[in-house]
């Protein structure tokens, strides 16, 4: 510590002395009369004073310069940082020093008296660098200023308190594997809070303290190399430095820091692919489906990611044909797959060599050797139970449709392809052959003919054959059986349409009437060639002829001229048709011939006998017009009947002119709401229906009757019975009474029942006493009815 205290107070003075030596002589004195402030301690004092001498400054006698403390300097008693002094002051101590500003009396104090300044606390460079202080002399008994005020600034000097930091530590880096001497991995950078510009405080040197002989770092710009060359990082893949900053230049007493620095290998394509193997040996069943993994190969590659990706081919061997090998890119190995079928019959094992090569390929170090390698697989086929094989994948068949019932059409083998050759049995997938056309013989696979065929129903009979080991009935084969019916003549040609020739009577003679085609089912194999002819006993038809076509089609022409409709309106041509099958086939064919009225260019206009008994010079405009004539006096007609009609009503009121808001009073209670047959309204709004006649609706009477006189009221004491048969005699009586069910007014209502009335009327003029409960007894529709009287009692009681 001595030794670091006394390194610190050399830097600080060597500069002061230098210039205080290099001063000239005139400086050391100066007038008494001059006012000054010493600092003590300081040389600097006598450059102030001869800065005043030359300036010739006589105002002020204050001298200033900077003061300078150390930091971190700490001791029994207060540092004495520098003295203010004035020539005012003779010692008497009547004048007083103040000090303010930055720190004033909490960092720096002031003896009032002698104007010493001491640092009563430990400064930190780094925490402030310079304080700014006033200077001011005052009367001690009136604190008047003396002079004015003046600032002066305390810098606190640095010394070596603080290490090197590396901030953005630890660190990571990579380079990659086989890298030549001296490939630049990364950097680092340290920071030294202490001042850069005074001394070496802050001066960094970096070295390696863990790490060697690896890596290598540049002292002053701290740049991390590879030291070796080609680091394989097979070998070794992370590398830990340990980094060590110093500051003071490196020397000894400096303060330092450290880092780590990790360094990880990347890879590159520098080791070939390696089977772990020279020999493979597989295994497989002949009857295995065509893709299926037979087995894997795996070279292994020390390298990673795409440097030890390897495609694997198949480069020689017995079975190149046959088997087929693709690359896993995630599991990194080669998948033997079975292309073609095997046969274990025909081949029992097969030699394959498979390559492994690296995908990827560095050409810087192609000249280690070829980055591949090879390996030998033997693959040993196994017998397995295989179903029967047909001799052909699929089977044509021919056969005429004449052909005779059980017939031999064609045969199917097939054979049993194991050691064993166990029998085969044969049959029809009857969901093929639903109609069961085809039979098949289990033993020799020959196909027979089960019922007749008809080419022009079906030429194709599409069926499948099963074959069944008998052994073991779990080993079937099926193949396609394709049967094509082969044509005969068994079809006459006819008439392709049903034709219908029309002639006009102005024709001329060889005009062509129609022509006709004809068609045949049959499917000769040259195609179709028809003859056409007239019957034996028409060849000397004198009114047409027929003409054959070069387009197998067959013309009617017309004889002569002047056909007449009222003589002969349709004609029948019969036609005989004959293919050139063998034997050939034919059939007759009947033409009609219509006559028709046709215009000058030959358009038909009718064809219908009746039209022309018309008049002549009748025009189509005429018959419209006396058909117009005829609908105008139906309509006339129809008019004068329905007037007539009319007028010919009573007149009484209709029912759509029913003036129903009239209100006429009358004593009848009627039968509710739903009772539309018990009255008829009319009665209410005829006068005469008051006094009792009601004239009939239906009829006129013949006779007219005096109305009855009115019914008087009948007293409440006779009886029911009574009072009926008095109105019935009277209904029986009455002339005018009509002969069918009608209306008849009772103004008696009965008694002793035992509801009661039903009336509303009646029923308002009591309160809430009436018990409905007695409708339940009647039945579901009065037991709701008497729910909703009941309801509506208890509403108004509430």
């Amino acid at each position: 510590m001595p030794e670091r205290l006394a390194e610190m107070l050399l830097d600080l003075w060597t500069p002061l002395i230098i210039l205080w030596i290099t001063l000239p002589p005139c400086i050391y004195t100066a007038p008494m009369n001059q006012s000054h402030v010493v600092m003590s301690g300081s040389p600097l004092e006598l450059s102030r004073l001869s800065e005043q001498r030359i300036l010739n400054r006589s105002k002020r006698g204050w001298v200033w310069n900077q003061m300078f403390v150390l930091e971190e300097f700490s001791g029994p008693e207060p540092i004495l940082v520098g003295r203010l002094h004035t020539d005012l002051d003779p010692g008497s101590k009547k004048i007083k020093y103040i000090l303010s500003g930055d720190g004033a009396g909490t960092i720096f104090q002031i003896n009032d008296i002698t104007g010493d300044i001491h640092a009563i606390k430990r400064l930190d460079r780094e925490e402030k660098a310079e304080y700014t202080l006033t200077a001011q002399a005052v009367d001690w008994e009136t604190n008047k200023p003396l002079e004015p005020p003046s600032e002066f600034i305390i810098k606190v000097q640095d010394i070596n308190d603080n290490a090197p930091e590396f901030l953005n530590g630890p660190y990571h880096a990579t380079v990659p594997e086989m890298s030549i001497l001296g490939t630049s991995v990364t950097n680092v950078t340290a920071t030294d809070a202490d001042d850069p510009v005074y001394g070496n405080s802050a001066k960094l040197v970096y070295s390696i303290l863990e790490g060697q002989p690896y890596f290598s770092i540049e002292p002053e710009t701290a740049i991390i190399k590879t030291a070796l060359p080609n680091m394989d990082r097979e070998a070794k893949e992370e590398y830990l430095v340990v980094i060590q900053a110093k500051d003071m230049g490196g020397h000894s007493g400096g303060l330092s820091g450290t880092t780590t620095l990790t360094v990880t290998l990347t890879d590159v394509n520098d080791n070939p692919p390696k089977f772990a193997q020279s020999l493979y040996h597989f295994s497989v069943p002949e009857d295995v489906v065509l893709g299926t993994a037979i087995g894997r190969v795996k070279a292994n590659d020390q390298d990673i990611g795409e440097n030890a990706q390897s495609s694997y081919d198949i480069i020689d061997g017995d079975g190149t044909a046959l088997f087929e090998i693709t690359s896993d890119a995630q599991a990194q190995d080669g998948i033997i797959r079975l292309r073609k079928p095997l046969d274990f019959e025909t081949k029992k094992s097969y030699t394959l060599k498979v390559e492994a090569a690296n995908v990827h390929i560095d050409p810087r170090f192609s000249g280690r050797g070829p980055f591949k390698d090879t390996a030998t697989v033997k693959i040993v086929v196994e017998d397995a139970d295989e179903p029967p094989v047909f001799s052909s994948p699929t089977y044509l068949l021919e056969v005429h449709e004449n052909a005779a019932l059980n017939s031999v059409i064609g045969q199917v083998t097939a054979r049993d392809p194991d050691i064993t050759s166990s029998p085969i049995r044969f049959s029809i997938d009857r969901h093929t052959d639903l109609e069961r056309q085809f039979n098949i013989n289990a033993d020799d696979g020959k196909i027979t003919l089960a019922t007749p065929l008809d080419r022009e129903l079906s030429v194709w009979h599409n069926i499948t054959i099963i074959a069944t080991e008998i052994r073991n009935h779990s080993q079937i084969s099926r193949v396609p059986v394709a049967i094509k019916v082969l044509d005969v003549n068994d079809n006459a040609p006819e008439f392709a349409s049903e034709y219908e020739a029309f002639l006009c009577e102005n024709g001329k003679p060889g005009q062509v009437i129609q022509t006709v085609s004809a068609m045949d089912k049959d499917d000769p194999k040259n195609g179709h060639y028809f003859l056409y002819s007239l019957l034996p006993e028409m060849v000397n038809n004198p009114n047409f002829t027929i003409k054959k076509n070069e387009d197998n089609s067959l013309s009617i022409l017309a004889k002569h001229n002047g056909f007449n409709r009222q003589k002969q309106e349709v004609y029948l041509l019969p036609i005989i048709i004959s293919d050139s099958g063998n034997p050939p086939l034919s059939s007759t064919s009947t033409l009609t011939i219509r006559v028709c009225g046709c215009s000058s260019d030959g358009v038909v206009q009718s064809c219908n006998v009746e039209a022309y008994v018309l008049p002549i010079g009748l025009s189509m405009g005429a018959l419209i017009a006396i058909l117009a004539c005829i609908i105008l006096l139906l309509v006339i007609v129809v008019l004068f009947v329905t007037l007539r009609r009319h007028k010919n009503e009573p007149l009484i009121i209709k029912d759509d002119e029913d003036v129903r808001e009239n209100i006429i009073r009358y004593d009848d209670e009627g039968g509710g709401e739903e009772d539309t047959e018990a009255f008829d309204i009319a009665t209410l709004q005829n006068p005469d229906g008051i006094n009792g006649f009601l004239p009939r609706k239906d009829i006129k009477p013949d006779l007219q009757f005096m109305p009855r006189q009115g019914l008087a009221p009948v007293p409440n004491g006779v009886d029911v019975d009574e009072f009926i048969n008095v109105r019935l005699h009277e209904a029986d009586n009455d002339p005018t009474a009509p002969p069918y069910d009608s209306i008849q007014i009772y103004g008696y209502e009965g008694r002793g029942s035992v509801a009661g009335s039903l009336s509303s009327l009646e029923s308002s003029t009591s309160d809430s006493d009436q018990n409905f409960d007695y409708l339940s007894d009647w039945g579901p529709r009065f037991k709701r009815l008497g729910e909703l009287y009941s309801v509506g009692e208890s509403d108004k009681e509430t």
